[in-house]
């Protein structure tokens, strides 16, 4: 009775301890399943703020570069309406500078063809007019134009022609001569020379005026433009260093991000590589689980079955050889000799098999053990693999979409910049031209200014002492008339 109760505790023994591993296998698998929920939850959270913040952030870069195009818009359309009346401008000063140029070139020939015409004209009277001149004039005539006339002539040529020299000026020398063929040659017609060379000088001052006025204004255009030129510069340099600098910082970005992308894939390929890796070793493990797991059911039931045949037959023998005894101890006669059951035999054979079905129990338990452990592993770096690749596929959708919109804003803002360049190339083309026109001159516009100023003086002095002198020819002429009337 005892070998048979003891078989029966340890078949008790073993279906507690498998129910005991079942339940701890139940338990753990149930906490891996709460810990890879809690993962997931947390891990999607997680995204799910990132997201919205990464929403909200692109939003506000969507209003930003909305703001910002808008503007850009504006300062384009401004800035082509301004180069377009820079070209007119430019355009204009082209022709204005062309005309004057002609317009010199002109006078340039016409003055030396009146010196020319003025130098044969001279050359002829000085041949042929000599006798006559002295036959015309009376010895009155001379002694007044000889006496005070020659002293205001000679100084009023030679204030002009030390203006001439002083200032080196072709227009003062040229009228010099002028004033002096004038005052030698103007008398012979008849005409008044000092009435004919003040208004020479007149002409000049007012000549010399009008170059004043418009000095003033070429100065007044000059400072206006150079000054708007300038500021237009200084404002295209800052804008094309900022689109650079912007151009350097988006490119920087975009390179690091295409880095990251770069890296977050060869960790998700190495990532499915040993998920694949994984998933081969725990189904050729299962594979190998369930061939075993089928041997040892099957030798567990045949021990099993054949235990309970033994058991059966064994244990009638020794009910039998117990009534022996009892008809022995009864003192019946003694009974024929008959065969009997090897119950010693049985015993063992069952004391064995016992040990087998032991063993194939634990093998069956062990095996059983060790597939849910591998199993539940194999759910939980699962679970986290798939955590981690849904974490690393969502950088680098995000990573990606953003090298996007850098790669569109890097167009636009290189299309800014060049459009900036071209802009600055034109400008810098009229800065040029403006600064050959106002400041590559021989002179400063405050030296010509002080130089016309002085010229213009020097003519009034001059037509200051032609009208004294004037006043007194006037004033002997009226008293010479008056003292030949009272004669006798």
């Amino acid at each position: 009775y005892k070998s048979h109760s003891g078989g029966i505790l340890d078949i008790l023994e073993d279906l507690k301890e498998k129910a005991e591993e079942q339940l701890s296998a139940l338990r753990r698998a149930e906490t891996n399943a709460k810990h890879n929920y809690d993962m997931l939850k947390q891990s999607l959270e997680d995204q799910i703020a990132a997201d919205t913040k990464d929403m909200e952030e692109t939003k506000s870069a969507k209003a930003a570069a909305g703001e910002a195009k808008a503007t850009a818009e504006g300062e384009l359309a401004e800035t082509v309406k301004e180069l377009a009346n820079s070209k007119s401008v430019l355009e204009t000063v082209r022709s204005d500078c062309m005309q004057s140029a002609a317009d010199h070139e002109a006078t340039v020939k016409a003055r030396a063809e009146e010196l020319k015409v003025i130098a044969e004209a001279k050359k002829i009277l000085v041949e042929t007019t000599s006798g006559a001149v002295d036959q015309s004039y009376s010895l009155l005539q001379m002694a007044v134009v000889r006496s005070g006339g020659d002293l205001a002539q000679a100084e009023v040529v030679t204030l002009v022609k030390r203006l001439a020299r002083q200032h080196r000026s072709a227009a003062l020398a040229q009228l010099a001569s002028k004033v002096a063929s004038e005052f030698r040659y103007g008398a012979s017609n008849g005409d008044d020379p000092f009435v004919k060379v003040r208004g020479l000088i007149q002409d000049m001052i007012a000549q010399l005026q009008a170059e004043a006025e418009a000095e003033a204004t070429e100065k007044a255009y000059c400072d206006e433009q150079l000054a708007k030129t300038k500021a237009k510069k200084e404002e295209l340099d800052d804008d094309i260093e900022k689109l650079t600098v912007k151009i350097d910082q988006a490119s920087s970005k975009s390179a690091r991000l295409k880095e990251e992308v770069q890296e977050l894939e060869s960790e998700l390929a190495a990532l499915t590589k040993l998920q694949a890796e994984m998933d081969k070793i725990r189904a050729d493990t299962h594979a190998a689980y369930e061939t075993a797991k089928a041997d040892l059911t099957l030798g567990l039931e045949g021990v099993r079955k054949a235990l309970s045949v033994l058991r059966e037959y064994y244990g009638g023998a020794a009910l039998l050889q117990g009534g022996s005894r009892f008809a022995a101890l009864m003192q019946q006669p003694a009974m024929p000799v008959t065969h009997t059951k090897s119950t010693g035999a049985g015993t063992g054979i069952i004391n064995i098999l016992e040990v087998c079905e032991s063993d194939f129990a634990e093998n069956l338990a062990k095996e059983e053990t060790e597939e849910a452990d591998a199993q539940s592993e194999y759910e939980k770096t699962t679970q986290e693999n798939k955590v981690m690749k849904t974490l690393k596929d969502q950088d680098v959708k995000y990573k990606t979409q953003e090298i996007k919109s850098l790669a569109k804003a890097l167009t636009e803002l290189s299309a800014d910049l060049e459009s900036a360049k071209t802009e600055h190339a034109a400008v810098m083309e009229y800065y040029g031209k403006i600064k050959e026109r106002c400041i590559a001159k021989p002179e400063t516009y405050e030296e010509r200014k002080g130089r016309r100023a002085a010229e213009i003086a020097g003519l009034k002095e001059a037509l200051s002492i032609l009208e004294n002198e004037t006043a007194l020819v006037q004033r002997k002429s009226h008293r010479h008339m008056r003292g030949a009337l009272t004669m006798p």
